[in-house]
């Protein structure tokens, strides 16, 4: 009796993975900014704290996994305890329920704040450990996790409830959510049918030039028809600064998912998890995010905000 060899299933086309992308993409971020662009406040600004300390949560498990998988140690749930803490403190000085919010200025003193006692918490972690000699190690994966993940996706609470904008707030939201997801549409696309040069194939064998010439030329369209419509409900945005945020934003977009594939290649994974089909994990999506929140939120401190 012959073995018969086991039949292998054809990885899918990438037509298929990038409908499939797209469609994750579309659902999640559309309940996101459907709590967003809720009639009731109250209701919105607490469904948007949900989802991003869900967010916040899972993208640390995942690099804590990460960081695992590399054979490296940390503090999972002092890091886990801490992002949710640093996510609610942040969105409790944003809304003006802890201390007054006349300024960004008070938030960042809060998370400056954190930040220090979250290390200085660490290191009584590591004087406690019976067991882990590596705690130089373990603090900084914890710590850096902490500011991969919560504390740049923080960002999008402080675009959201950025003083003097009131509800427009949520436009900038929508905004740089859009631009990025079309830089990241516009790589995939562009990059899988015209792909021939690669950026960096030891980092991610996927990402091309042309990819990212692609990402660049329809988020920029995207910056600047978004702008073209709803440019009235943003502050001082104008033709200019949607070319300029197009270019900058989708340019960033791509080096975070750079920054990532490094992460993911160091732990000898394909995806950071398996939550969302066509995408991956968590930081799967929210990896052209992170970086990009936190260059929204000073251009619109420092250039569209600046008197």
């Amino acid at each position: 009796m012959s073995d018969a060899p086991a039949a292998t299933t054809p990885p899918p086309s990438k037509a298929k993975v990038f409908a499939r992308r797209l469609a994750s993409t579309v659902i999640l971020w559309s309940v996101i900014l459907a709590a967003l662009f809720s009639g009731n406040q109250l209701l919105a600004d607490h469904v948007f704290l949900t989802i991003m300390i869900l967010l916040a949560a899972a993208g640390l498990v995942e690099f804590y996994g990460l960081v695992e998988k590399r054979g490296m140690v940390c503090f999972r749930w002092c890091g886990l305890f801490g992002g949710v803490l640093l996510m609610v403190g942040t969105f409790l000085h944003c809304t003006g329920r802890l201390g007054d919010h006349d300024g960004p200025s008070h938030v960042n003193d809060f998370e400056i704040s954190f930040l220090i006692l979250f290390v200085l918490g660490l290191c009584v972690r590591q004087f406690v450990s019976r067991s882990n000699t590596a705690g130089i190690l373990a603090i900084s994966t914890t710590l850096f996790g902490l500011m991969y993940v919560p504390w740049l996706l923080n960002f999008i609470q402080k675009i959201n409830f950025f003083p003097g904008l009131g509800s427009d707030g949520k436009y900038f939201v929508l905004y740089f959510i859009l631009v990025t997801k079309l830089s990241d549409t516009g790589a995939y696309a562009v990059g899988s049918l015209l792909g021939r040069h690669k950026m960096i194939p030891r980092i991610s064998p996927g990402k091309t030039w042309e990819g990212f010439a692609g990402a660049i030329v329809v988020s920029t369209l995207g910056s600047v028809l978004f702008v073209q419509f709803l440019g009235g409900r943003m502050t001082g945005m104008t033709l200019l600064h949607a070319i300029v945020l197009g270019v900058v934003l989708s340019s960033a977009a791509v080096v975070g998912d750079l920054i990532e594939s490094l992460f993911k290649r160091e732990a000898g994974v394909k995806d950071s998890g398996r939550l969302f089909p066509g995408i991956g994990g968590i930081l799967d999506l929210l990896d052209s995010l992170l970086f990009n929140a936190p260059i929204m939120y000073l251009y619109l401190r420092h250039v569209l905000m600046h008197p």
